[in-house]
């Protein structure tokens, strides 16, 4: 089996690495517990539903997002066959993986699943593949070979993506350089494929979708309506407590310095987060703080944006696709194909350098870039299929 070199080229089928533990159709227990995780599983599970003569998908929520994760179900229409709520006021990582080992032990022996499908780099996606690797399962890994070398940044995400790779099975490589890196840590090639990012695939769903009826965001959101717009995230562990006073010392200046530009800030639900920014940024007239936004209309507001400022993986490669700069509040990325593109910027948290990019960029006469989703990095929309044939070729 060779690996794909690009989301475009389309191997020969060969011999499945996923054996069917029983008669029938593939059976993949699809595990997910976060907002992004769901987002970028939710084109994969809706492929999986459409060929039920070849898979017979098990959807698995652990909670571990459960509001945020609730939003992206409903809209996707969704609705796992078992939901574990995981999710505790302040609990902890060691906490958290302790539950989610034991749980979904307990749904692996449950379920008998062919295979365990994981999404990214959560807690969730770290304890799956372990429980699957106990259980002696197939790990299919969807976005995988993110890279940034250092396990503190992202932390504790670059821990969790490769302790999954050492049991994956099928690595779905989301750029030729996530396959790259791939192989370069020892990963049999039969065993890597690029298939592009599901992420894009939700993208392109959601934002037709909400372009054709979005008269209910216009009027929830009439500042985003401004000539000149910058969407703010922030949720990255390694950024709380300082690095995020300084990003919210630059918003300040920034929006001081820009009254004309209205800047948009759906404060994450995390303690660590909503308690400083309310501290630090409320009551500004042209920093609005809301609560966070639904998966539709958080697409509506990035197609909106002039500026987007994140620490976010999935907007980074979302927001390239709908024309908007993109400033990246951390100091290394997995995903450098935008980077490398010129399509964001790494600005870290440092107080000065944020205010000067995005002064510059706001400055910009042209706003928006004209930039079309067929042109973004990491895919074309089509992600979802590509692993659905691979998990179910022929035995």
């Amino acid at each position: 089996m060779s690996a794909q070199t690009s989301p475009s080229t389309h191997p020969a089928k060969s011999t499945s690495i996923i054996p069917r533990r029983r008669g029938g159709p593939l059976r993949p227990l699809i595990v997910f517990g976060t907002r992004p995780e769901a987002i970028k599983l939710a084109p994969l599970v809706l492929e999986c539903m459409a060929r039920p003569d070849q898979v017979a998908p098990i959807v698995c929520s652990t909670g571990q997002h459960r509001e945020m994760l609730a939003q992206v179900l409903s809209y996707f229409s969704i609705t796992p066959e078992i939901d574990l709520g995981l999710m505790q006021p302040g609990q902890t990582l060691t906490g958290l993986t302790a539950r989610c080992l034991e749980a979904l032990d307990r749904v692996v022996d449950q379920c008998q699943p062919d295979c365990v499908v994981v999404q990214g780099d959560t807690t969730t996606v770290m304890a799956s593949a372990i429980v699957a690797f106990y259980h002696r399962l197939p790990v299919v890994h969807v976005e995988a070979g993110l890279r940034t070398g250092d396990l503190t940044a992202p932390w504790p995400e670059e821990f969790n993506r490769r302790v999954t790779g050492i049991v994956t099975t099928l690595h779905c490589a989301p750029t030729a350089r996530s396959e790259s890196a791939l192989l370069a840590e020892g990963v049999p090639r039969q065993n890597v494929r690029v298939t592009g990012n599901t992420v894009i695939d939700a993208l392109l769903h959601t934002i037709a979708k909400e372009r054709a009826d979005d008269a209910r965001w216009r009027e929830k959101y009439p500042m985003a309506l401004a000539d000149s717009v910058v969407l703010v995230t922030g949720h990255r562990r390694e950024n709380f407590g300082g690095g995020l006073e300084q990003i919210c010392a630059a918003l300040t200046e920034l929006a001081a310095s820009h009254p004309q530009t209205q800047f948009i800030y759906p404060v994450h639900l995390n303690p660590n987060v909503h308690g400083p920014v309310h501290q630090l940024l409320g009551g500004l007239n042209n920093i609005h703080l809301v609560a966070p936004a639904d998966y539709p209309e958080f697409v509506w507001l990035m197609d909106r944006a002039t500026l987007v400022l994140t620490d976010s993986g999935g907007v980074q490669e979302e927001a390239p696709s709908l024309g908007s700069a993109v400033l990246v509040t951390r100091t290394k990325t997995e995903r450098p194909e935008a980077v490398d593109a010129g399509l964001a910027e790494l600005v870290g948290t440092d107080r000065q350098r944020i205010i000067r990019r995005a002064s510059e960029l706001l400055a910009k006469p042209n706003g928006k870039r004209e930039t079309h989703v067929t042109e973004n990095p990491y895919g074309d929309g089509k992600a979802a299929r590509r692993i659905v044939d691979w998990m179910v070729e022929a035995e």
